[in-house]
Protein backbone atom coordinates (compact mmCIF):
# COMPACT_ATOMS: atom_id res chain seq x y z
CA UNK A 1 0.00 0.00 0.00
CA UNK A 2 1.37 3.45 -0.79
CA UNK A 3 0.40 5.94 1.79
CA UNK A 4 -0.37 9.68 0.02
CA UNK A 5 -1.83 11.26 3.32
CA UNK A 6 -0.16 9.61 6.58
CA UNK A 7 -1.98 9.64 9.83
CA UNK A 8 -1.92 12.82 11.66
CA UNK A 9 -2.95 14.56 7.95
CA UNK A 10 1.01 14.79 6.88
CA UNK A 11 1.88 14.84 3.07
CA UNK A 12 4.23 11.99 2.66
CA UNK A 13 3.97 9.15 0.04
CA UNK A 14 5.50 6.32 1.70
CA UNK A 15 5.23 2.38 1.34
CA UNK A 16 3.69 1.07 4.12
CA UNK A 17 1.96 -2.55 5.01
CA UNK A 18 -1.09 -3.35 7.56
CA UNK A 19 -1.97 -2.32 10.03
CA UNK A 20 -2.97 -5.69 11.61
CA UNK A 21 -5.66 -4.38 13.45
CA UNK A 22 -7.30 -1.27 13.19
CA UNK A 23 -9.40 0.35 16.58
CA UNK A 24 -12.01 3.27 17.04
CA UNK A 25 -13.18 5.16 19.35
CA UNK A 26 -16.44 7.89 19.57
CA UNK A 27 -17.41 9.32 22.38
CA UNK A 28 -20.21 11.59 22.60
CA UNK A 29 -22.04 14.20 25.02
CA UNK A 30 -25.73 13.89 24.70
CA UNK A 31 -28.29 16.62 26.34
CA UNK A 32 -31.98 17.53 25.61
CA UNK A 33 -34.52 15.33 24.20
CA UNK A 34 -31.38 13.10 22.37
CA UNK A 35 -30.43 11.99 25.78
CA UNK A 36 -31.76 8.90 25.47
CA UNK A 37 -31.13 8.42 21.92
CA UNK A 38 -27.72 6.09 20.36
CA UNK A 39 -26.39 7.03 16.93
CA UNK A 40 -25.01 5.00 14.15
CA UNK A 41 -26.16 1.33 14.89
CA UNK A 42 -28.85 -0.70 13.14
CA UNK A 43 -30.48 -3.88 14.75
CA UNK A 44 -30.34 -3.69 18.79
CA UNK A 45 -30.32 -0.26 19.62
CA UNK A 46 -32.43 -0.72 22.77
CA UNK A 47 -30.13 -3.09 24.22
CA UNK A 48 -27.06 -1.08 23.51
CA UNK A 49 -28.55 2.22 24.40
CA UNK A 50 -29.22 1.05 28.24
CA UNK A 51 -25.16 -0.13 28.11
CA UNK A 52 -24.05 2.85 25.83
CA UNK A 53 -25.51 5.96 27.99
CA UNK A 54 -25.11 6.92 31.74
CA UNK A 55 -28.06 7.49 33.98
CA UNK A 56 -29.82 10.70 34.23
CA UNK A 57 -27.88 12.21 37.14
CA UNK A 58 -26.34 15.13 35.38
CA UNK A 59 -27.43 17.57 33.11
CA UNK A 60 -25.56 15.49 29.93
CA UNK A 61 -25.25 11.97 28.93
CA UNK A 62 -22.13 10.49 27.52
CA UNK A 63 -21.89 7.81 24.67
CA UNK A 64 -18.97 5.98 23.74
CA UNK A 65 -19.08 2.96 20.94
CA UNK A 66 -15.88 0.87 20.00
CA UNK A 67 -14.73 -1.10 17.68
CA UNK A 68 -12.03 -3.35 17.11
CA UNK A 69 -11.38 -5.08 13.59
CA UNK A 70 -8.19 -7.33 12.56
CA UNK A 71 -7.11 -9.20 9.64
CA UNK A 72 -6.21 -12.04 12.36
CA UNK A 73 -8.28 -15.43 13.04
CA UNK A 74 -8.16 -15.76 17.03
CA UNK A 75 -5.96 -17.93 18.48
CA UNK A 76 -7.79 -19.85 20.76
CA UNK A 77 -11.43 -21.06 20.35
CA UNK A 78 -13.12 -17.79 20.16
CA UNK A 79 -12.83 -14.49 19.80
CA UNK A 80 -11.12 -12.45 23.45
CA UNK A 81 -10.56 -8.75 23.66
CA UNK A 82 -10.63 -6.37 26.12
CA UNK A 83 -9.93 -2.86 26.60
CA UNK A 84 -8.75 -1.11 29.98
CA UNK A 85 -9.31 2.25 30.67
CA UNK A 86 -8.47 4.35 33.70
CA UNK A 87 -10.36 4.64 36.32
CA UNK A 88 -11.36 8.17 35.80
CA UNK A 89 -13.81 6.05 32.59
CA UNK A 90 -15.77 4.76 36.15
CA UNK A 91 -15.64 1.24 33.75
CA UNK A 92 -14.27 -1.08 35.97
CA UNK A 93 -10.57 -2.28 35.14
CA UNK A 94 -12.04 -2.92 31.33
CA UNK A 95 -14.77 -3.31 29.34
CA UNK A 96 -15.13 -6.38 27.19
CA UNK A 97 -15.10 -6.01 22.88
CA UNK A 98 -17.41 -8.67 22.13
CA UNK A 99 -17.70 -10.45 18.98
CA UNK A 100 -21.26 -11.21 17.84
CA UNK A 101 -22.72 -14.78 16.93
CA UNK A 102 -24.01 -14.56 13.92
CA UNK A 103 -27.29 -16.92 13.56
CA UNK A 104 -29.39 -17.60 10.70
CA UNK A 105 -32.47 -15.94 9.94
CA UNK A 106 -35.89 -17.18 8.57
CA UNK A 107 -37.17 -15.18 5.83
CA UNK A 108 -40.54 -13.62 6.51
CA UNK A 109 -43.18 -14.89 3.96
CA UNK A 110 -45.46 -12.83 1.83
CA UNK A 111 -48.25 -10.89 3.17
CA UNK A 112 -46.79 -11.89 7.26
CA UNK A 113 -46.15 -7.97 7.94
CA UNK A 114 -48.40 -5.68 7.26
CA UNK A 115 -46.78 -2.71 5.01
CA UNK A 116 -49.28 0.59 4.52
CA UNK A 117 -48.55 2.78 1.44
CA UNK A 118 -47.47 5.79 3.17
CA UNK A 119 -49.66 9.12 2.61
CA UNK A 120 -48.61 12.65 2.25
CA UNK A 121 -45.67 14.96 1.10
CA UNK A 122 -41.63 15.77 2.77
CA UNK A 123 -40.93 19.72 2.12
CA UNK A 124 -37.52 20.30 2.03
CA UNK A 125 -35.86 22.95 2.60
CA UNK A 126 -32.07 24.22 3.91
CA UNK A 127 -30.52 27.34 5.09
CA UNK A 128 -29.90 29.51 7.75
CA UNK A 129 -31.73 32.83 7.33
CA UNK A 130 -35.39 34.98 7.29
CA UNK A 131 -36.78 33.41 4.12
CA UNK A 132 -35.74 30.37 2.22
CA UNK A 133 -33.44 30.82 -1.17
CA UNK A 134 -34.54 29.89 -4.47
CA UNK A 135 -35.68 26.25 -5.59
CA UNK A 136 -37.21 25.70 -2.08
CA UNK A 137 -39.14 23.69 -1.00
CA UNK A 138 -38.35 20.75 -3.03
CA UNK A 139 -41.20 18.42 -2.58
CA UNK A 140 -41.30 14.96 -2.26
CA UNK A 141 -44.34 12.26 -2.73
CA UNK A 142 -44.21 9.52 0.07
CA UNK A 143 -46.38 7.51 -2.35
CA UNK A 144 -43.93 7.82 -5.20
CA UNK A 145 -40.61 6.90 -2.79
CA UNK A 146 -42.82 3.98 -1.99
CA UNK A 147 -43.18 3.29 -5.86
CA UNK A 148 -39.34 3.88 -6.15
CA UNK A 149 -39.50 6.99 -7.66
CA UNK A 150 -37.15 9.21 -6.16
CA UNK A 151 -36.38 12.92 -7.26
CA UNK A 152 -32.59 12.70 -8.95
CA UNK A 153 -29.73 14.75 -7.86
CA UNK A 154 -31.69 15.19 -3.92
CA UNK A 155 -29.35 12.96 -1.83
CA UNK A 156 -25.54 13.78 -2.44
CA UNK A 157 -22.36 11.73 -1.20
CA UNK A 158 -20.12 14.81 -0.83
CA UNK A 159 -20.23 14.44 3.45
CA UNK A 160 -18.71 11.12 4.03
CA UNK A 161 -19.21 8.74 7.01
CA UNK A 162 -16.03 8.32 9.30
CA UNK A 163 -16.40 4.80 10.04
CA UNK A 164 -14.07 2.06 9.12
CA UNK A 165 -13.99 -0.87 10.98
CA UNK A 166 -16.67 -2.92 10.44
CA UNK A 167 -17.38 -6.80 10.41
CA UNK A 168 -17.69 -6.35 6.18
CA UNK A 169 -13.50 -5.26 6.76
CA UNK A 170 -12.37 -7.63 9.30
CA UNK A 171 -11.55 -11.09 9.67
CA UNK A 172 -12.31 -10.68 13.39
CA UNK A 173 -14.47 -8.11 15.14
CA UNK A 174 -15.52 -6.88 18.49
CA UNK A 175 -17.27 -3.67 19.67
CA UNK A 176 -18.33 -2.72 22.64
CA UNK A 177 -21.11 -1.45 24.07
CA UNK A 178 -21.69 -5.34 25.17
CA UNK A 179 -23.86 -7.54 27.53
CA UNK A 180 -21.44 -6.69 30.24
CA UNK A 181 -23.70 -4.82 32.68
CA UNK A 182 -21.58 -1.39 32.38
CA UNK A 183 -22.25 1.54 31.14
CA UNK A 184 -20.48 4.96 30.65
CA UNK A 185 -21.36 7.53 33.47
CA UNK A 186 -21.96 11.47 33.05
CA UNK A 187 -19.01 11.55 35.18
CA UNK A 188 -16.86 9.66 33.12
CA UNK A 189 -13.27 10.65 32.04
CA UNK A 190 -11.57 9.33 29.30
CA UNK A 191 -8.32 10.91 29.98
CA UNK A 192 -4.82 8.69 30.56
CA UNK A 193 -3.44 5.74 29.73
CA UNK A 194 -5.65 2.93 27.49
CA UNK A 195 -4.61 -0.13 26.78
CA UNK A 196 -6.43 -2.67 23.90
CA UNK A 197 -5.42 -6.59 24.55
CA UNK A 198 -7.44 -9.52 22.84
CA UNK A 199 -5.91 -13.05 20.97
CA UNK A 200 -6.50 -11.53 17.95
CA UNK A 201 -5.17 -8.40 18.11
CA UNK A 202 -1.57 -6.56 18.30
CA UNK A 203 -1.46 -4.91 22.77
CA UNK A 204 -2.33 -1.50 21.44
CA UNK A 205 -1.25 1.43 24.28
CA UNK A 206 -2.25 4.91 23.89
CA UNK A 207 -2.56 8.03 25.64
CA UNK A 208 -5.92 10.26 25.56
CA UNK A 209 -5.47 13.87 25.96
CA UNK A 210 -8.76 14.91 24.78
CA UNK A 211 -12.00 14.08 26.98
CA UNK A 212 -15.67 13.92 26.43
CA UNK A 213 -16.91 17.20 25.01
CA UNK A 214 -18.71 20.06 26.76
CA UNK A 215 -22.61 19.76 26.97
CA UNK A 216 -24.86 21.77 24.08
CA UNK A 217 -27.38 24.26 25.87
CA UNK A 218 -29.50 24.79 23.16
CA UNK A 219 -33.18 26.99 22.98
CA UNK A 220 -35.08 29.13 20.25
CA UNK A 221 -37.09 32.42 20.29
CA UNK A 222 -39.75 32.95 17.99
CA UNK A 223 -39.35 36.28 15.82
CA UNK A 224 -42.24 38.28 14.87
CA UNK A 225 -41.75 37.72 11.71
CA UNK A 226 -42.79 34.21 12.13
CA UNK A 227 -39.08 32.54 11.45
CA UNK A 228 -37.82 30.99 14.38
CA UNK A 229 -34.13 32.03 15.96
CA UNK A 230 -32.13 29.30 17.61
CA UNK A 231 -29.30 30.17 19.83
CA UNK A 232 -26.84 27.77 21.62
CA UNK A 233 -23.88 27.85 24.28
CA UNK A 234 -20.00 28.13 22.03
CA UNK A 235 -17.66 25.10 22.83
CA UNK A 236 -14.51 25.65 23.11
CA UNK A 237 -12.92 22.65 21.11
CA UNK A 238 -16.15 22.31 18.84
CA UNK A 239 -15.20 22.35 14.86
CA UNK A 240 -18.44 23.47 13.36
CA UNK A 241 -22.09 22.68 14.16
CA UNK A 242 -25.01 21.50 12.45
CA UNK A 243 -28.51 21.91 12.94
CA UNK A 244 -31.33 20.25 11.29
CA UNK A 245 -35.16 19.78 12.52
CA UNK A 246 -38.08 17.63 11.37
CA UNK A 247 -41.41 19.25 11.76
CA UNK A 248 -45.22 18.07 10.84
CA UNK A 249 -47.96 19.60 10.09
CA UNK A 250 -51.78 17.88 10.78
CA UNK A 251 -54.50 17.92 8.76
CA UNK A 252 -55.22 14.70 7.51
CA UNK A 253 -58.40 12.37 8.05
CA UNK A 254 -58.16 10.92 12.07
CA UNK A 255 -55.51 13.91 12.33
CA UNK A 256 -52.72 12.44 10.31
CA UNK A 257 -49.66 14.23 9.21
CA UNK A 258 -50.39 15.59 5.48
CA UNK A 259 -46.90 16.93 5.71
CA UNK A 260 -43.24 16.46 6.69
CA UNK A 261 -41.16 19.13 6.80
CA UNK A 262 -37.22 18.54 6.97
CA UNK A 263 -35.08 21.46 6.98
CA UNK A 264 -31.42 21.45 7.28
CA UNK A 265 -28.50 24.81 7.93
CA UNK A 266 -26.61 23.31 5.32
CA UNK A 267 -25.93 26.58 2.81
CA UNK A 268 -25.90 23.55 0.23
CA UNK A 269 -28.46 21.70 0.44
CA UNK A 270 -26.49 18.47 2.53
CA UNK A 271 -28.82 16.10 4.68
CA UNK A 272 -27.16 12.93 4.98
CA UNK A 273 -23.62 11.46 4.47
CA UNK A 274 -22.00 12.00 7.74
CA UNK A 275 -23.53 14.86 8.79
CA UNK A 276 -25.64 13.11 11.75
CA UNK A 277 -22.13 11.70 12.52
CA UNK A 278 -18.55 12.23 13.48
CA UNK A 279 -16.97 13.87 11.64
CA UNK A 280 -12.39 14.03 11.18
CA UNK A 281 -11.62 17.71 11.70
CA UNK A 282 -10.53 17.92 8.52
CA UNK A 283 -13.41 16.66 6.97
CA UNK A 284 -15.43 19.73 9.06
CA UNK A 285 -12.69 22.29 7.65
CA UNK A 286 -14.10 21.72 4.43
CA UNK A 287 -17.25 21.89 4.69
CA UNK A 288 -17.41 25.27 6.60
CA UNK A 289 -15.36 26.38 3.97
CA UNK A 290 -17.94 25.51 1.63
CA UNK A 291 -20.71 26.50 3.68
CA UNK A 292 -22.34 22.76 4.72
CA UNK A 293 -21.29 22.91 8.40
CA UNK A 294 -21.37 26.24 10.26
CA UNK A 295 -18.33 27.86 11.49
CA UNK A 296 -17.23 27.09 15.32
CA UNK A 297 -17.67 30.81 16.03
CA UNK A 298 -21.39 30.80 15.44
CA UNK A 299 -23.92 30.48 17.92
CA UNK A 300 -27.16 31.36 16.41
CA UNK A 301 -29.04 30.10 13.12
CA UNK A 302 -32.60 31.47 11.68
CA UNK A 303 -35.02 29.06 10.67
CA UNK A 304 -36.92 30.43 7.82
CA UNK A 305 -40.84 31.50 8.08
CA UNK A 306 -41.34 29.27 4.91
CA UNK A 307 -39.98 26.84 7.13
CA UNK A 308 -42.12 27.06 10.07
CA UNK A 309 -45.15 27.85 7.93
CA UNK A 310 -45.04 24.34 6.86
CA UNK A 311 -44.33 22.91 9.96
CA UNK A 312 -46.99 24.59 12.70
CA UNK A 313 -47.59 21.76 14.86
CA UNK A 314 -43.88 20.98 15.91
CA UNK A 315 -40.02 21.03 14.91
CA UNK A 316 -37.99 18.72 16.36
CA UNK A 317 -34.78 20.10 16.50
CA UNK A 318 -31.27 18.21 16.58
CA UNK A 319 -28.10 20.57 16.98
CA UNK A 320 -24.34 18.92 16.83
CA UNK A 321 -20.90 19.91 17.32
CA UNK A 322 -18.15 18.24 16.24
CA UNK A 323 -15.17 17.90 18.17
CA UNK A 324 -11.22 17.14 18.39
CA UNK A 325 -9.49 14.01 16.85
CA UNK A 326 -6.59 12.00 17.75
CA UNK A 327 -4.22 9.38 16.13
CA UNK A 328 -2.26 6.79 16.81
CA UNK A 329 -0.28 4.44 14.99
CA UNK A 330 2.57 1.65 16.08
CA UNK A 331 5.40 1.26 14.97
CA UNK A 332 6.07 4.78 14.43
CA UNK A 333 6.25 6.26 10.94
CA UNK A 334 10.08 5.94 10.23
CA UNK A 335 12.06 9.07 9.49
CA UNK A 336 13.39 7.58 5.83
CA UNK A 337 10.42 8.47 3.56
CA UNK A 338 12.06 5.31 1.48
CA UNK A 339 11.68 2.90 3.99
CA UNK A 340 8.57 0.75 4.50
CA UNK A 341 5.98 0.99 7.35
CA UNK A 342 5.23 -1.74 8.53
CA UNK A 343 2.08 -1.04 11.00
CA UNK A 344 1.05 -3.62 13.53
CA UNK A 345 -2.17 -1.50 14.71
CA UNK A 346 -3.80 2.18 14.19
CA UNK A 347 -6.24 3.43 16.83
CA UNK A 348 -8.21 7.04 16.99
CA UNK A 349 -10.76 8.59 18.30
CA UNK A 350 -13.55 11.33 17.16
CA UNK A 351 -15.49 13.58 19.46
CA UNK A 352 -18.75 15.43 18.81
CA UNK A 353 -21.63 16.72 21.11
CA UNK A 354 -25.44 16.77 20.58
CA UNK A 355 -28.59 17.93 21.80
CA UNK A 356 -32.04 17.59 19.99
CA UNK A 357 -35.15 19.72 21.32
CA UNK A 358 -38.53 21.22 20.64
CA UNK A 359 -38.17 24.51 18.92
CA UNK A 360 -40.82 27.59 18.04
CA UNK A 361 -43.38 25.79 20.27
CA UNK A 362 -45.73 28.19 22.50
CA UNK A 363 -44.04 28.44 26.01
CA UNK A 364 -40.81 26.19 25.39
CA UNK A 365 -39.00 28.85 23.74
CA UNK A 366 -35.73 29.38 25.08
CA UNK A 367 -36.42 26.59 27.95
CA UNK A 368 -32.55 25.15 27.43
CA UNK A 369 -31.36 28.19 27.92
CA UNK A 370 -31.05 30.75 31.01
CA UNK A 371 -31.92 34.39 30.71
CA UNK A 372 -28.30 35.83 29.42
CA UNK A 373 -28.42 32.92 26.98
CA UNK A 374 -26.04 30.54 29.47
CA UNK A 375 -27.11 27.13 29.51
CA UNK A 376 -28.77 25.85 32.75
CA UNK A 377 -28.90 22.45 32.13
CA UNK A 378 -32.80 21.73 32.53
CA UNK A 379 -33.08 20.58 28.98
CA UNK A 380 -31.77 17.23 29.95
CA UNK A 381 -34.87 16.13 31.62
CA UNK A 382 -37.23 16.41 28.70
CA UNK A 383 -38.00 13.06 27.65
CA UNK A 384 -41.24 13.70 25.85
CA UNK A 385 -41.81 13.32 22.75
CA UNK A 386 -43.98 14.49 20.19
CA UNK A 387 -47.15 12.89 19.58
CA UNK A 388 -47.01 10.36 16.47
CA UNK A 389 -50.19 8.66 14.98
CA UNK A 390 -50.80 5.20 14.76
CA UNK A 391 -51.54 4.93 11.24
CA UNK A 392 -50.47 6.64 8.50
CA UNK A 393 -48.50 8.70 10.86
CA UNK A 394 -45.11 10.54 11.05
CA UNK A 395 -43.92 6.80 13.04
CA UNK A 396 -44.51 5.11 9.98
CA UNK A 397 -43.97 7.70 7.47
CA UNK A 398 -40.72 8.64 9.36
CA UNK A 399 -39.66 4.97 9.43
CA UNK A 400 -40.25 4.21 6.06
CA UNK A 401 -38.50 7.21 4.51
CA UNK A 402 -35.28 6.97 6.76
CA UNK A 403 -34.89 3.31 6.29
CA UNK A 404 -34.77 4.34 2.18
CA UNK A 405 -33.09 7.63 2.16
CA UNK A 406 -31.00 7.81 5.66
CA UNK A 407 -33.95 9.99 7.26
CA UNK A 408 -32.38 10.35 10.93
CA UNK A 409 -35.48 9.22 12.23
CA UNK A 410 -33.93 8.26 15.79
CA UNK A 411 -31.66 10.72 16.12
CA UNK A 412 -33.72 12.66 18.45
CA UNK A 413 -34.16 9.90 20.80
CA UNK A 414 -38.19 9.59 19.81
Amino acid sequence: MLLGVGLGGVLQAQRSTGPVARYEMRAGTVSGMGGMAAMGRGGGMRAAMSMAFGGGRSSANHELWLDLGSSRAPTGASPQADHFMPAGAKLGVSVPLKTPVSTPTVPEKPGERDFQRPKGRMLIFWGCGEHVGPGQPVVIDFARIAAGQMPPGLWSTAVPTERYVSPASSRTWGHWPADDGKSVQPESSLLGAHRVAGNYTPTMNFTLSHDFMGALKAGSTANPSGSVLLRWNSLPDATGYHASLIGGKQGGRGGEMTDIVWWSSSATREFGGGLADWLTPATVARLVANRTVLSPQTTTCTVPVEVKQAAPDFMMTSLYAYGPEESFAFPPRPKDPKAVWNIEWSARILHRSMTSFLAGMPGMDGMAMGDDGAADGRDSKQKQCPPRKKKGGFGGLGGLIGSAVGLPGTNDGC
